[in-house]
C-alpha cells in the first residue's frame, strides 16, 4: 500500500505516521524498518489481503457501551492489541525501547521486547511497571540463550516468545544497497561479537549465520522449557501441520506470523492462514496474530477469524520515530478508537461478541459465485 508523501497537519491514521517516520529517519534506517524480503510480495500482501475480507455487520444491537478489554495469558489488558518484538528502537529514538515500554504501560497493554533491542532487558524492566514478554532466538551457544532467558525471568518478564521462522535471515535488498550493519546489541555485547563483514554490503545475514542455531527444531522445545518457568509462545507459524506440532510439544500459545514479510518472500499473508491455524489448534491454546495490521478493521477481522489478540510492529516504530512516546501512544490509541467504532457499527458490544459470522473471506465470496 503506497504512502502519501504530501501529508500536511496532524496524522489521522497509521499510514500517515509512516510518512512522518520516513521524513524523520535517515534513509538507511527507514528502509531497515519498512523493507521486506526480495520482491516484497509478502510484505505488501500482508496488508492487501485484509482488503479482500468483508465485514458482515449486525444491526439493532445495544452498543451504547463498548468494552475493548481482554485477557492474555491471565493478564488483563485494555484492548486486544499488543506491541510486537522489533529490533533496535534507538535507531528511531534516542531512548529506544524504554520509551516504547512506557507507552505500552500508559496504554495498559503488553510489550514483547526483542532480544535485539537497543536497551538491555534490565533497563526496560526498570523503566515502568507493566507486563512484558521477552522474545528470543536460540544461539549455537545454548549457554548464552539460557543466560538471556534467566535474566528475563529474574527481571519480571512474564512470557517467552520464541521466534522460530529465522534459522537464517531473509534477503532484504534495501539493506544490502544501504550497507546496513548491526550496531552492538546491548543484551549480548559482553558475550557475542558482531564484528563481521560481508562482501554484499550488509552484515545482517553473516551475523545470523555465525550465531543462530539453524539446527534448532521441535525436539529442542523441551530443552527450552527446562530452563524457564515462563510460558513459551512460538512465533512464526503459518500452517496447520506446524500448529498441530506446537500443541503437541506443549507451548502456551502460537503467534501466526511471517516476520512482517522480512524472511521468506511469497510466504502467504498471515491473515489468509490464520483460520487454518485456529482450526488446527481447536481451542487448546490461544492463537495470536501479527502482520499487516494498519486499521481497527484489521484488528476486528483477525479477532473474527480466531485470534485472541494482534501484535503490531512497524506502526509502533513509525510512531516512535515521529513523536517518541507520545507517537507510540497515538498509534495504539488510533487503533483502539478505530476498533471501538468498528465494533459499534458491527453490533459487537465486547470483544467476545466478535464471531466468525462477522466476516466474509475472499474464498467464501468466490465459492458463492460458483
Amino acid at each position: 500500500m503506497s504512502v502519501s508523501r504530501t501529508m500536511v497537519g496532524e496524522p489521522v491514521n497509521l499510514n500517515e505516521f509512516q510518512e512522518l517516520a520516513r521524513q524523520a529517519l535517515p534513509k538507511m534506517y527507514y528502509d531497515f524498518y519498512a523493507g521486506g524480503a526480495e520482491d516484497e510480495y509478502t510484505l505488501e500482501e500482508n496488508m492487501e489481503a485484509f482488503r479482500r475480507i468483508m465485514i458482515r455487520p449486525r444491526i439493532l444491537v445495544d452498543v451504547s457501551r463498548i468494552d475493548l478489554s481482554t485477557n492474555v495469558l491471565g493478564y488483563n489488558i485494555s484492548a486486544p492489541i499488543l506491541i510486537a518484538p522489533t529490533a533496535l528502537h534507538k535507531l528511531a529514538h534516542p531512548e529506544g525501547e524504554v520509551v516504547t515500554a512506557r507507552a505500552a504501560a500508559a496504554c495498559k497493554t503488553i510489550m514483547a521486547l526483542s532480544f535485539t533491542s537497543s536497551c538491555t532487558l534490565e533497563e526496560v524492566a526498570s523503566s515502568c511497571n507493566a507486563v512484558r514478554f521477552f522474545q528470543i532466538y536460540v544461539y549455537k551457544r545454548r549457554d548464552l540463550s539460557a543466560l538471556l532467558v534467566q535474566r528475563a525471568e529474574r527481571n519480571g518478564y512474564k512470557a517467552l516468545v520464541l521466534t522460530a521462522d529465522s534459522p537464517r535471515v531473509g534477503r532484504k535488498e534495501a539493506d544490502i544497497k544501504n550497507k546496513m550493519t548491526l550496531p552492538k546489541l546491548k543484551n549480548t555485547e559482553r558475550f557475542l561479537s558482531l564484528e563481521t563483514s560481508s562482501d554484499n554490503g550488509s552484515n545482517l545475514a553473516v551475523v545470523a549465520k555465525e550465531t543462530k542455531d539453524a539446527s534448532f527444531c521441535w525436539k529442542d522445545i523441551e530443552w527450552l522449557s527446562t530452563i524457564t518457568n515462563m510460558p513459551i509462545l512460538i512465533k512464526g507459524l503459518l500452517t496447520r501441520e506446524d500448529a498441530i506440532k506446537a500443541v503437541k510439544v506443549g507451548v502456551a500459545g502460537i503467534v501466526v506470523s511471517n516476520h512482517g514479510g522480512r524472511q521468506l518472500d511469497y510466504a502467504p499473508a498471515t491473515i489468509t492462514v490464520l483460520e487454518e491455524v485456529v482450526q488446527a489448534v481447536g481451542g487448546r491454546i490461544p492463537v495470536f496474530f501479527d502482520g499487516g495490521v494498519r486499521r481497527g478493521t484489521d484488528v476486528f477481522k483477525a479477532l473474527a477469524l480466531g485470534a485472541q489478540a494482534v501484535l503490531i510492529g512497524r506502526p509502533v516504530i513509525y510512531g516512535l520515530a515521529a513523536r517518541g512516546e507520545y507517537g507510540v501512544r497515538q498509534v495504539i490509541q488510533m487503533l483502539k478508537d478505530e476498533l471501538e467504532l468498528t465494533m459499534a457499527l458491527s453490533g459487537c458490544p465486547s470483544v467476545k461478541d466478535i464471531t466468525r459470522r462477522h466476516v466474509r473471506t475472499e474464498r467464501e465470496r468466490l465459492h458463492s459465485m460458483l
